[in-house]
C-alpha cells in the first residue's frame, strides 16, 4: 500500500512540475540551448547522438516535453543517475535553461545515411561532407526475430510510441527508433525494478512485466530496423 501512494505522489510531482514549466510563457532560446549543449556533448555527443554505443543515450530528436520532464526528474533527484548529478541542480539548470536545451535538442535531425554525392564535382566541400557524416546515426540490427517483434510492437507499443517508433510530442512519449538497443534494455530493467515509471499517467502499469526476455529481445530487434 505504501508503494502505491509513493507512486501516486511521484506522478503528481511530475505533472505539477511539467505544468509549472509549461506555464511560463516564453519562447525557448535556441542559441542558449546550443551553448548549454556544449556541456551535454561531453557524454551525449555534439549532435545529441549519444556515446559509447548507448552507454550515453541519443537525446537528439526526442519530444520537447519528454526532455523537459526528464531533466526535471534528474534535477529533483527523482530519476537516479549519478552521471547527471554534478551537472543538474537548481543553480545550473533552472526552468528556462531546461526549456532552452530541450528545445535545441528536440529540433536536431539525425539522418540514417549520407546522400550520395560526386566527390570529384567542382565545388565539392570535403569539410561540409565530414560534418554531415558526423550526424549520421544508424542503429545496428539487434539480435532477435524481427517479424515476431514487429507483431508485438504494433499490438502493444505503437499506440503510444507510434508505428514508426518516433514517439509522441503531445503526450511526451519518447522515440525508440534510432535509440541504442542496449540503452533501451537497461531502461526496461529499471522499469521492472521500479526505479523508473514506464507510464506516468498509469504508474501501476505492468505491461513490460508481461513480456518474457525473448519477447523483449524480438521487440527490440524490430525497433532496431525502424530507422533503416
Amino acid at each position: 500500500m505504501a508503494g502505491f501512494f509513493t507512486r501516486r505522489l511521484f506522478v503528481a510531482f511530475v505533472l505539477l512540475l511539467a505544468m509549472s514549466l509549461q506555464g511560463h510563457a516564453r519562447e525557448p532560446d535556441l542559441a542558449n540551448g546550443e551553448e548549454i549543449n556544449e556541456l551535454c556533448a561531453g557524454c551525449h555527443g555534439i549532435y545529441g547522438e549519444g556515446g559509447k554505443q548507448g552507454e550515453y543515450p541519443r537525446i537528439a530528436g526526442q519530444p520537447y516535453q519528454f526532455l523537459v520532464n526528464q531533466l526535471v526528474l534528474f534535477r529533483e533527484r527523482k530519476r537516479p543517475n549519478l552521471a547527471m548529478v554534478e551537472y543538474i541542480d537548481d543553480r545550473q539548470m533552472p526552468d528556462p535553461e531546461i526549456q532552452d536545451i530541450s528545445a535545441y535538442l528536440a529540433q536536431i535531425v539525425l539522418p540514417t545515411r549520407l546522400e550520395p554525392v560526386d566527390e570529384n564535382a567542382p565545388g565539392f566541400d570535403a569539410l561540409k561532407r565530414l560534418e554531415e557524416a558526423k550526424r549520421v546515426l544508424q542503429i545496428a540490427r539487434a539480435e532477435g526475430d524481427v517479424e515476431a517483434g514487429g507483431k508485438l510492437y504494433k499490438r502493444e507499443c505503437a499506440s503510444c510510441h507510434g508505428r514508426d517508433g518516433m514517439g509522441d510530442e503531445k503526450d511526451a512519449v519518447p522515440l525508440l527508433a534510432g535509440q541504442y538497443t542496449n540503452y533501451l534494455l537497461r531502461q526496461v530493467d529499471k522499469y521492472l525494478a521500479g526505479v523508473r515509471i514506464h507510464d506516468p499517467s498509469a504508474p501501476d502499469d505492468r505491461l513490460l512485466a508481461e513480456f518474457d526476455r525473448d519477447e523483449l529481445k524480438n521487440i527490440f530487434a524490430y525497433i532496431s530496423v525502424l530507422d533503416d
